[in-house]
């Protein structure tokens, strides 16, 4: 265990600061980046400072406090708007689109074709083969009414 007293702890900080940049690269959350920059930052001050591995563990501590409150208070100021907020919902993306019912909406429920594809479906009793405007979606099943 003698090796453990002669380890230069910085390389430890800089390699674990590295790994967790990597595992942010794998594993996308918005969080390890934060805590890689704390521990590269460590690692630099181990480097520059001759200072005991508690208190490199202690300032890691804090600044990994320090990155993420700051990250966290950051995005909540500035949030990310998306150009296409309906990116992820299909069934929001197909609102206004005018569609052919092929299992007749009785007692409000029905199947309507979109595409190639075929949705469940509630709205007004509608037969077959009429066109129902897509007024909105709750999960996999489509708002309808006449066209």
């Amino acid at each position: 265990m003698d090796w453990i007293a002669t380890l230069e702890t910085h390389w430890f900080w800089l390699t674990l600061g590295l790994v967790l940049g990597a595992a942010e690269i794998v594993a996308p959350g918005f969080f390890l980046m934060w805590l890689g920059m704390a521990a590269f930052v460590t690692g630099i001050i181990a480097w520059a400072l001759p200072i005991s591995m508690p208190a490199e563990v202690i300032i890691f501590a804090a600044l990994a406090v320090a990155t993420v409150y700051g990250a966290r208070r950051w995005m909540v100021q500035n949030p990310i708007i998306s150009s296409d907020p309906l990116l992820n919902d299909r069934g929001g993306r197909m609102v206004g689109e005018v569609v052919t019912v092929i299992e007749a909406i009785a007692e409000g429920q029905g199947r309507v074709k979109v595409g190639d594809s075929v949705w469940s479906a509630k709205g007004p009793e509608t037969p077959v083969g009429a066109k129902v405007r897509i007024t909105g979606a709750q999960g996999s099943v489509l708002t309808v009414e006449g066209v």
